[in-house]
């Protein structure tokens, strides 16, 4: 397999070192890019963009320009979660013992152990709940994780799963979906570190379907609506062709249809937010319904079940116990 080069002797480009297809230049991780010098960092986006490869075909396999695919046995994967989770109040001990009876990877949408994101909290509210499930979890940290100095506790609790510490977002793939976990709680605004990261990381992962998760969402009807901290990444998912955003901090449910860049309805293209902070913490009251707004609910704890297929993606909002709300429904990957 071609191996490139930038000139970078602290750059890893083999393909071994990432879940990638084809070759092109990779980042081993998210610390790698942000401490490297901006001219590096410039270099190795076109370096990204000058070797991307067309992406695969679901449900083939790629030899070479001249050989035919050959069909492939189709990847389904699960992905299961939410945010604004554990306060030593029942609801994520219920939200918890769903957890026990779906396989798959977890995630969390920020907001993990309450009130204040101290080891304490950690130990005495996440732990007994949702932390029997930390092997398997992927989180995100939300803005209570932080009120401990620089999350610190946080980072120390999921250790690697959460990426670089300190840093607060990474990407991993997950049968044939690419997801990006991302912090809203620092800049992510055009031309900041997690920004360019963000870009050289989509370039590096041309996939078919991709998902986000962040903790703050672009667009809510509850307490705290709409929060822009995100909207250069969402423009830029959307250019790029991501499917699916996950969020929590408006402790709700509410699924959107999918919009564009500046949140118009867009079902060709656009990408569809879920906001599931309904894993454990006190729920919120509805405020003004924002545009596209399909679903709402603020009565019933839970966790949110995606099905990620090869092109599409099923999703479900699986209730704790005694909840009788349910969402469900299926979506097609941006081409």
């Amino acid at each position: 397999m071609t191996e490139l080069s930038t000139g970078d002797p602290t750059l890893d480009y083999s393909a071994g070192s990432q879940r990638l297809r084809g070759a092109r230049p990779v980042l081993s991780s998210a610390r790698q890019f942000t401490e490297m010098p901006t001219p590096r960092r410039a270099l190795l986006l076109i370096a990204l963009a000058a070797a991307a490869v067309p992406m695969l075909s679901c449900g083939s396999s790629q030899t070479s320009p001249t050989t035919p695919t050959t069909p492939a046995a189709e990847t389904v994967a699960v992905l299961v979660g939410g945010g604004d989770i554990a306060d030593c109040s029942p609801g994520a001990a219920a939200t918890a013992t769903l957890l026990d009876g779906i396989s798959g990877t977890v995630f969390t949408a920020g907001d993990n152990a309450y009130p204040a994101g101290a080891t304490a909290d950690f130990a005495n509210c996440y732990g007994p709940t949702w932390g029997r499930h930390r092997s398997r979890t992927r989180p995100a940290p939300g803005n209570h994780d932080y009120l401990a100095a620089g999350a610190a506790p946080y980072y120390a609790y999921f250790g690697d799963n959460a990426g670089a510490s300190g840093l607060g977002y990474y990407s991993f793939d997950l049968g044939a979906w690419h997801i990006i976990s991302l912090n809203s709680n620092v800049t992510a605004a055009t031309g900041s570190a997690q920004y360019q990261w963000l870009t050289a990381d989509l370039l590096a992962h041309p996939a078919v379907c991709t998902a986000a998760i962040w903790h703050h969402p672009m667009f809510s009807s509850f307490l705290h609506g709409n929060d822009l901290a995100m909207q250069d990444v969402w423009r830029l998912l959307y250019d790029k062709g991501a499917d699916v955003v996950l969020n929590g901090h408006d402790h709700a449910y509410e699924r959107f249809a999918p919009q564009d860049g500046i949140g118009r309805a867009d079902a060709a293209r656009g990408i569809r937010e879920f906001l599931v902070g309904m894993g454990g913490a006190p729920l919120y009251a509805q405020g003004t319904v924002r545009a596209n707004s399909e679903v709402r609910n603020n009565t019933t704890f839970g966790v949110i079940k995606l099905t990620l297929r090869c092109a599409t993606y099923d999703w479900e909002f699986v209730p704790a116990a005694g909840g009788s709300f349910r969402d469900s429904g299926s979506g097609a990957c941006v081409r």
